[in-house]
Order: C-alpha cells, then sequence, then structure tokens
C-alpha cells in the first residue's frame, strides 16, 4: 500500500490561520526597528573610527589608556563595534520572525526587550545617541502595544494552545 506521507506517530500540526493586523503590523515595525538600529553601525563605519577613538578618553581596570595602547587595541574596539552593531538588528528580526508565527515566548521576550530599552535610555550621552535610541524606543513601544492588543493576544493564545 502506497503512503504518500510516511506518519510519525506525531499528530499533524493544524494549519495557522492568518496573523491579524496588528501583529502584522508589529512585525512590520519590528523590520524598521532592526533598520534604524543598523544606521549607527553605517555612520560609525563611515566615519574615521581612528579619531573617534581618541577623541574618547578611554578607561580600563581605572586606568586611562594612552594614545599607542588605543592604537594597539584598535582592531579590537572597531569588531566589537562591529558585533554589537550586528547583534540588534538580528535581535530585531529574530524577534519579528517569532512574533510574525505566533511564539507566545517572542512576545514576551520582545516586552522584555523594551523594558530593557526603556532603562537604555538614561545611559545616552550624545545627541546622536539619544535620537536613535528614542527612535527605536518608539518603534518598540508601537510594535509592543501592538502584540497586546486583544486580537493580537488571541492569535497567541491559538497558536500556543495544544493540538486536539
Amino acid at each position: 500500500m502506497y503512503q504518500p506521507y510516511p506518519s510519525s506517530g506525531q499528530p499533524i500540526e493544524p494549519p495557522r490561520p492568518p496573523a491579524p493586523a496588528h501583529v502584522l503590523s508589529a512585525v512590520k515595525l519590528m523590520y524598521a526597528g532592526a533598520a534604524v538600529s543598523t544606521v549607527p553601525l553605517i555612520i560609525a563605519l563611515a566615519t574615521p573610527i581612528a579619531d573617534d577613538i581618541r577623541a574618547y578618553h578611554l578607561r580600563w581596570n581605572g586606568h586611562s589608556l594612552t594614545a599607542a595602547q588605543i592604537s594597539q587595541w584598535r582592531p579590537l574596539i572597531i569588531t566589537v563595534v562591529i558585533l554589537v552593531g550586528l547583534v540588534l538588528p538580528a535581535v530585531w528580526l529574530w524577534m519579528a520572525r517569532a512574533n510574525g508565527h505566533g511564539r507566545n515566548w517572542a512576545r514576551i521576550l520582545s516586552t522584555v526587550l523594551f523594558g530593557l530599552a526603556t532603562l537604555h535610555l538614561f545611559s545616552n550621552k550624545g545627541v546622536v545617541q539619544v535620537v536613535f535610541a528614542v527612535l527605536t524606543w518608539l518603534v518598540g513601544l508601537a510594535a509592543v502595544w501592538l502584540l497586546w492588543r486583544p486580537a493580537s493576544s488571541v492569535f497567541f493564545k491559538q497558536q500556543g494552545a495544544p493540538a486536539a
């Protein structure tokens, strides 16, 4: 007897209902958040990093670094800036994808990350940092608000319900 789809003994997952408009809007906002969080990395890479590094009075273990030490550490500093600059958009994209698929844990984690972004608002120095932090925070606020709307909550509860 021919069986086109071999059974693994596990129940087949029912088809997912489409995401409501609020969730789709939140996902689009998260993509926008990824784009906004990439701009500081582009700015950092476009400016002469050596001059920027020297402009900061870097301290390590309570000691000010000399210009020679800063020059020696320049590749490491640039690598860290690039990695951190890539992690933030990656988290935005990961949360957008997971929330779009109706994962309730992603909605909760997005809310926690928004709370951390709120705390981060107070640690920024400089006009450019504050502007991008506020833009990112506003995008996060709108996305989290949309994720917790009643229609969105129904969608996330349906995705988390066990199959009967």
